[in-house]
């Protein structure tokens, strides 16, 4: 009986290590659980420019997929995490990227009816962004992308549409970094 005990433990310390990932000294986990929701770790993966590493990415789903238009379009749960891993990043930089992405996610038709919601996301982006900062960007249908900063909420954008454009940042056909994309894909 004890034998059949150990190989059970050793089979879920197993299951639990594979569940969550390590990235540039990140620990990822591989679960998300907020809001009354359980979400899965799809992937994850490093943000880069000019070979400088800026934060980690975490995608939380209900249902994993390596499927990024599918991800995008879906109007279930899901999440992403940034953990910002240089100091580099600062508030004017993260607003920058928001903007560009947001261009590269969405059609010029979709970034003006979103000009709004866009507006009132970066908004939320008027504190200091040091390094060990997380964020979490929270899709839920109904309700809308609730956003947190190291456990704070900040506000919550609502729409179907807004969630496609921000996710479509990370997992659209031009993404911030098509490395970090197949990360979160988990390919």
């Amino acid at each position: 009986m004890k034998k059949y005990i150990f190989i059970l433990a050793a089979a879920f310390m197993t299951f639990t290590t594979q569940a969550q990932q390590t990235v540039e000294g990140v620990e990822v986990e591989g679960s998300l659980s907020k809001y009354g929701k359980e979400l899965t770790l799809n992937g994850a993966g490093l943000r880069e420019k000019v070979f400088i590493d800026l934060y980690v990415g975490g995608l939380y789903v209900t249902e994993k997929s390596d499927d990024g238009e599918t991800l995008t379009s879906s109007d279930q749960s899901m999440a992403i995490t940034l953990d910002i891993v240089s100091k580099l990043v600062t508030q004017d930089n993260m607003i920058s990227s928001i903007e560009e992405g947001f261009e590269n996610s969405c059609s010029s038709k979709e970034y003006k009816a979103l000009s709004g919601k866009i507006e009132k996301f970066i908004a939320l982006f008027n504190e200091e962004i040091v390094k060990g900062d997380e964020f979490v960007l929270f899709y839920i249908p109904g309700e809308g992308t609730k956003v947190s900063k190291n456990g704070k909420e900040l506000g919550t954008i609502p729409g179907l549409d807004f969630k496609k454009g921000l996710f479509g940042i990370w997992l659209g056909d031009y993404p911030a970094d098509e490395e970090l994309k197949e990360g979160l894909l988990g390919l």
